[in-house]
């Protein structure tokens, strides 16, 4: 696989079915595959949610699903702890800033969005808490100053991104996160079937090696 095998990836850290993809998209950039992430805004603006019992009652089904068909880990921390913390406010903009601010930095934004994710749903921790970002970015290595200032500048441009976001799905005729898509030979991008592969790794990288074939003969 060469670098020009190409992914975009339209999801959103407080996307309970983007954490179950995790390993697909690792499994993906290991095979060779170019990862473009794209912050959806799912919780952003008017859509912040604050955590209460009908958010809890909502999530834990699917959080459970999501548990069974990928096999990621979901913490007490999380849903002892987390989802019954009415403070939080459950905020898309803070985790999104950050991921577009290590990928600014040269740094591997899918690895950071793992960090996320798994601080989150494993862990318990507030994925829309800036001081935990930060701590998160300097454990992979990047230097809080310098994070920080890539964080101010990713924040400005945050709403510009979005609305390309959501400007790409629509093109896709896509609507749900994650939504993927592989970059032609042309540039023209093909939406991919990524719902069905959850928790099959191989399976995974074998469709989209097929489909890479078939797209740059």
């Amino acid at each position: 696989m060469t670098q020009t095998a190409k992914l975009h990836a339209i999801i959103d850290p407080l996307c309970g079915w983007c954490y179950a993809a995790a390993p697909l998209l690792a499994a993906a950039a290991t095979a060779g595959f170019t990862i473009t992430l794209h912050a959806g805004g799912m919780l952003t603006g008017t859509r912040r949610r604050q955590i209460d019992a009908a958010w809890r009652d909502y999530v834990i089904p699917q959080d459970l699903r999501i548990a069974e068909l990928s096999g990621q880990p979901f913490g007490a921390a999380y849903f002892d702890g987390l989802l019954r913390d009415t403070s939080i406010l459950l905020d898309s903009a803070p985790p999104s800033i950050a991921m577009l601010a290590v990928a600014a930095m040269g740094g591997d934004s899918l690895a950071f969005l793992h960090r996320v994710q798994l601080a989150h749903y494993r862990d318990g921790h507030s994925a829309s808490d800036k001081a935990g970002l930060t701590a998160l970015a300097q454990a992979q290595g990047l230097a809080s100053d310098s994070f920080l200032a890539h964080y101010a500048l990713s924040a400005a441009g945050l709403t510009s991104h979005l609305e390309a976001s959501r400007a790409l799905l629509r093109h896709l005729g896509a609507q749900g996160f994650p939504t993927i898509a592989m970059e032609q030979a042309n540039g023209d991008l093909q939406q991919l079937n990524i719902n069905r592969f959850y928790g099959q790794a191989d399976a995974w990288v074998a469709y989209l090696q097929s489909r890479y074939a078939t797209m740059h003969p």
